[in-house]
């Protein structure tokens, strides 16, 4: 097919600050005007405060990479999330932050990715096993099913426990219904209320995320008492509840760690199963590309458990699922405040200042990618692809606040996308291309509705 993925309408370049808000709540991607493609900075003023979206690659240098403490995570962004992650390394700034990555960094180390290697695999045979039983003349869903398998795979690494677990299942189950009912923003994030005002949050966010941050509480008390009794698997949750701050000697308490693991599900789930949906729906609509991964995948896969040295051999699908996060990044925009006055692109920026960092934009930007709407892996062996990888490609932001799971997420994608092909062609729906929303995560709609049929 030759047709150019799906993205969402712009809105017209001046709407009211009403109006704008009601757009940003159902969704942040069509509430922004179409000139951000190509400019370098873009100003939005409300009478509240100031926000510059920045896709100029030296400021992002500037922002993430050199000067990431003048630049902390926004306030604003506390708002909507608090709830669930509470004081999470997601939402800390400062000391606080630094302590958490220096406990939460050597679990996601390079020889811990090759120890959490079989779990993923084997997160991965049930998922094509759990697709097999659902495939037939009728179309799936597939980010239900993608999202099912992302879960799978944390709690495999995390807790050593399958999704088939009762409490796992019950996690999930509540994530869903959180993610329905939490918006991405609300009034706090819009007006400069005083710490001491209430926030208010609906009641269905509240009781979800009340609900699961007690089913992982009961988790990691568990896993605090199988480390007390010397019987705790060798698993991530264990590795971070071990490990100590080098500076401190402290290690995470049950509340704190309960902070972390909602982020780890949240992020990891949420962001996993976006990425994969969407690379899956490409290559339904690109077949040629389709048919080259699962051939690279019947060759390089065996029947059994293979060796963690197999990802470097996914070449064709690493690079599609690169491709599927330029052209889709899980998390669409980042956006950190300005500490002192500032000077971008010869505009002056206050104390206070929103800055608004969007991958979405950034990745599709006219003026940086060749063909910047098109679905093309091949892209990532060119001089233009290499030169977009380096300074304009951020779908796990970058600097000292990279996600630290980066490592972890793109051994996962390319080898789900990998196990997924070589079991199933995959076609798309006549009629139902998916239409790109964003609240906290890039998702369809009404979803992404694929054929699968046995190879």
């Amino acid at each position: 097919m030759t047709d150019l993925p799906p993205k969402p309408p712009a809105r017209p370049d001046r709407v009211s600050l009403w109006r704008y808000f009601r757009l940003f709540r159902q969704d942040i991607l069509s509430a922004q005007p179409a000139r951000l493609y190509r400019a370098w900075m873009a100003e939005f003023r409300t009478p509240f405060f100031r926000s510059y979206l920045c896709n100029d690659p030296d400021l992002i240098d500037t922002v993430l990479r050199a000067r990431p403490r003048d630049f902390p995570k926004s306030e604003r962004i506390r708002e909507g999330l608090a709830p669930l992650l509470r004081n999470s390394v997601f939402l800390t700034n400062g000391e606080a932050w630094a302590r958490q990555r220096r406990i939460i960094d050597p679990a996601f180390e390079g020889g811990r990715l090759r120890d959490t290697f079989p779990a993923m695999w084997d997160a991965g045979v049930d998922c094509v096993e759990r697709l097999r039983l659902k495939i037939g003349a009728e179309p799936l869903e597939i980010e239900a099913e993608t999202s099912h398998a992302a879960a799978d795979v944390i709690f495999r690494t995390l807790f050593s426990i399958p999704i088939a677990d009762a409490t796992a299942q019950a996690v999930f189950a509540e994530f869903k219904a959180h993610q329905r009912s939490s918006p991405v923003v609300n009034l706090g994030a819009l007006l400069p209320l005083p710490r001491w005002v209430p926030r208010l949050h609906s009641r269905a966010t509240k009781r979800t995320a009340t609900r699961i941050r007690a089913l992982i509480e009961g988790l990691t008390t568990a896993r605090a008492a199988e480390i007390a009794a010397g019987t705790a698997p060798d698993d991530l949750a264990t590795k971070i509840m071990t490990t100590p701050d080098p500076e401190t000697g402290e290690t995470f308490g049950t509340a704190e760690m309960v902070d972390q693991v909602a982020i780890f599900f949240l992020a990891g789930h949420e962001t996993s199963a976006s990425a994969l949906a969407w690379a899956l729906y490409l290559l339904a609509t690109h077949p040629e590309w389709q048919d080259r991964i699962a051939a690279e995948a019947a060759t390089e896969i065996g029947a059994e458990i293979p060796y963690f040295s197999i990802l470097n051999r996914l070449k064709l699908s690493r690079a599609a699922f690169r491709e599927a996060m330029r052209l889709y990044p899980p998390v669409p925009m980042m956006v950190r405040e300005a500490t002192r006055p500032e000077t971008f692109r010869a505009r002056a920026v206050c104390p206070q200042a929103q800055i608004v960092l969007s991958p979405w934009h950034l990745h599709r930007h006219e003026r940086i990618w060749d063909n910047p709407d098109a679905f093309d892996p091949a892209r990532w062996e060119t001089e233009n692809g290499r030169d977009g990888l380096r300074r304009a490609y951020i779908p796990f932001s970058a600097g000292p606040r990279v996600c630290p799971g980066a490592g972890f997420a793109m051994a996962e994608g390319p080898l789900l996308l990998s196990m997924i092909t070589r079991a199933f062609r995959i076609t798309p729906v006549p009629g139902r291309a998916p239409v790109p929303v964003a609240h906290l995560t890039v998702r369809g709609r009404d979803g992404i509705w694929l054929k699968l049929t046995p190879r």
